[in-house]
């Protein structure tokens, strides 16, 4: 049997937002990177996502490898923007204090 290499697309797409996806899925490319620099095997990636599957979680991670420059400069600019929509929630709905006004709508008596 002649085994014939061929190139594989990878897995990567990037939504209207500009959030790089793995096809055909939900799961960001910062979710399986972040977990892959934490220590996780493809395996247990591929576990805790139902919806990869293991050759595509092998394709993210090779190509994470490859292009790691580029991937760390878009996962530090998607900290930046979180980071930046937090501020703005916080500053528009004060989080102090959240607790306190949960419970006494819980228990109006009180």
């Amino acid at each position: 049997m002649l085994l014939i290499p061929t190139v594989a697309p990878i897995p990567l797409v990037t939504d209207a937002n500009g959030v790089v996806r793995i096809n055909k899925t939900r799961v960001t490319l910062d979710t399986v990177v972040t977990a892959f620099l934490e220590g996780a095997t493809a395996e247990e990636i591929k576990e805790q996502y139902p919806s990869l599957h293991l050759s595509d979680v092998y394709f993210v991670i090779g190509y994470y490898l490859q292009h790691q420059a580029e991937v760390n400069a878009y996962l530090l600019e998607r900290q930046r923007l979180a980071t930046e929509v937090q501020q703005e929630a916080e500053k528009n709905f004060n989080p102090m204090g959240v607790r306190d006004r949960l419970l006494a709508r819980r228990n109006p008596q009180a």
